[in-house]
């Protein structure tokens, strides 16, 4: 039986024996799937070195069709006999069932270049039958701590289409950097995406990298990964934070702070890490300059949700400042609570009218949220019941339990260490829907992410040491139909990873081993923020 991950709902091998992939059999491309022929020609054949040609006669093929017995993103795979056939209710499980027939063809599939060419290839003969368990299946990156350049964007798309996780969740702006080119604002790619120096460790390390860090993608960049994305049915979600986490555009353009409180035309790009007390002014100002952000992005962005953030903003400033004061009295707030919750409902209904949805961190459910707005549930599940409960969708990406920048192991060897011991199996246990929802609004919980903060990931092998293997053991938990988590089958599953750290060998990743971190991926005298004992369970 083969190996796959995540795990398929079904596969049965339906005859003894190995069905020969080689330089004769050719591709039928069905109504619908010519973009997924594009892509196992582009991706397998350049592995395989297979030309894949277009050919609807000889038997000796590959059919890929959509079938409307098949639900969306579900497929069936039949390489028993000839024509092998990929069938899915949609392109989209066309293209889920492609990544399954690349994983039947084994590690060398995953290269960039045939490592012998002429070879034929053999396939497992099966039949799977899949389809995933949620409809959102994600990966938040946050570029804005430490820039990630546009080619390893690309790369994350790549592994995320290999393990069909669907929602990119990118994380564009922060204190520390605003990473995406606003045309009418030139500022905020000039001034705020760059930085003088950055902490190396946590926010407590006497440790600087004394050397600028910046980088920003320009609007062809965003089109370019927006497409990227499309073209292997990931839907990019942008957050641009608001009101807090706005140290970096304050820093480009001081009009947007408390400047009745402090002196923003002073303050430069943020280099710490931590919560920055630099917040948005609520003034009408301040909501012009953001819709004009906004305008820009829905024009780079086709997706119905667009992420706010919403969290982690400190009224401190707001409680000094006559202007906030003044807001907060002409509209009748009951206090500085209320206004976070009046300025992100202002984007609610700004992106309500333009046919978008509004998302953010489970802080925007204090002081009431608008119809269709959506709650991602990061500081635990609390805020995703209360929002399920409240007829709000949820994403469900707990810190305790998905946030990969926590480490995976104790020990003096684990890079950085930040937060709560988070084992590959801790990670395979997790459910995303709360046992206290009823039925009904269990329908609420859309689905699940990770999330990827980068504030101690300087670079890509930084990234890939805290997001593998964690990464695909969330993804099967989001694709598959799994047991409870106490009766769910993690020796299976180790089983199953054995191969696919081939798969992530071939591709480059540079996962934490199971024996541990190899001695380049430590970072000794760096210190982090370890947590000791278990996570709270809310």
């Amino acid at each position: 039986m083969a190996d796959l991950v995540p795990a398929p709902a079904h596969c049965s091998a339906d005859t003894a024996g190995r069905t020969r992939i080689g330089a004769g059999t050719a591709l039928e491309a069905r109504p619908g799937t010519e973009g997924v022929a594009r892509w196992l020609r582009a991706t397998v054949g350049a592995a395989t070195g297979l030309p894949l040609p277009e050919a609807d006669g000889r038997e000796d093929r590959l059919v890929l069709s959509i079938e409307a017995d098949l639900p969306p993103e579900g497929y069936r795979l039949v390489t028993d006999g000839r024509p092998a056939r990929i069938q899915g209710g949609s392109a989209a499980g066309v293209f889920w069932g492609a990544q399954t027939f690349r994983q039947l063809l084994g590690p060398d599939a995953f290269r960039r270049a045939p490592l012998r060419p002429g070879r034929d290839w053999e396939l497992p003969r099966l039949t799977v039958e899949d389809a995933p368990r949620f409809g959102w299946r994600g990966l938040m990156l946050d570029v804005a701590r430490h820039f990630m350049p546009k080619e390893g964007v690309l790369r994350y798309l790549d592994l995320m289409a290999a393990h069909k996780l669907n929602v990119f969740h990118f994380h564009l702006t922060d204190d520390q950097g605003w990473r995406i080119e606003i045309e009418r604002y030139p500022r905020l790619t000039e001034v705020a995406s760059w930085r003088a120096r950055t902490r190396f460790g946590h926010r407590a390390s006497p440790l600087w990298e004394q050397k600028p860090h910046g980088g920003h993608y320009t609007r062809d960049d965003i089109r370019e990964i927006v497409a990227y994305a499309a073209e292997r049915h990931i839907t990019v979600v942008p957050e641009i934070d608001v009101p807090g986490h706005s140290q970096a555009a304050i820093a480009a353009y001081p009009e947007l702070g408390n400047a009745d409180v402090v002196d923003t035309s002073a303050l430069a790009v943020w280099d710490d890490w931590g919560i920055s007390a630099n917040v948005l002014s609520p003034g009408d100002a301040t909501l012009r300059f953001y819709e004009g952000v906004f305008e820009e992005v829905l024009e780079l962005f086709p997706s119905e949700f667009v992420h706010v953030g919403g969290d982690e903003c400190r009224k401190d400033q707001w409680r000094l400042s006559p202007a906030a004061k003044a807001r907060i009295a002409d509209l009748g707030l009951a206090g500085e609570d209320e206004l976070q919750a009046w300025f992100i409902g202002h984007f609610g209904t700004w992106l309500a009218e333009r046919g978008r949805r509004l998302i953010g961190w489970d802080e925007i459910l204090e002081g009431g949220l608008a119809p269709g707005a959506a709650v991602s549930s990061w500081r635990g599940y609390g805020g995703g019941v209360a929002a399920a409960r409240a007829g709000h969708d949820v994403v469900m990406c707990p810190e305790q339990y998905v946030y990969l920048d926590h480490r995976q192991a104790p020990g003096d060897d684990e890079p950085v260490p930040i937060g709560f011991v988070r084992t590959l199996e801790d990670v395979y246990r997790f459910e995303p829907v709360p046992a206290e929802l009823t039925g009904e609004e269990a329908r609420h919980v859309l689905g699940t992410q990770a999330n990827l903060w980068t504030e101690v990931m300087e670079d890509s092998a930084r990234v890939d040491y805290q997001a593998f293997p964690r990464l695909a053991a969330l993804a099967e938990v989001a694709w598959s139909r799994l047991p409870a988590p106490a009766d769910r089958d993690f020796a299976d599953f180790e089983r199953r990873m054995a191969a696919h750290y081939q798969r992530l060998d071939a591709l480059g990743v540079g996962y934490r081993p199971p024996t541990g971190p190899r001695p380049w991926q430590r970072r000794p005298g760096v210190p982090g923020r370890p947590i000791d004992g278990p996570p709270p369970n809310r």
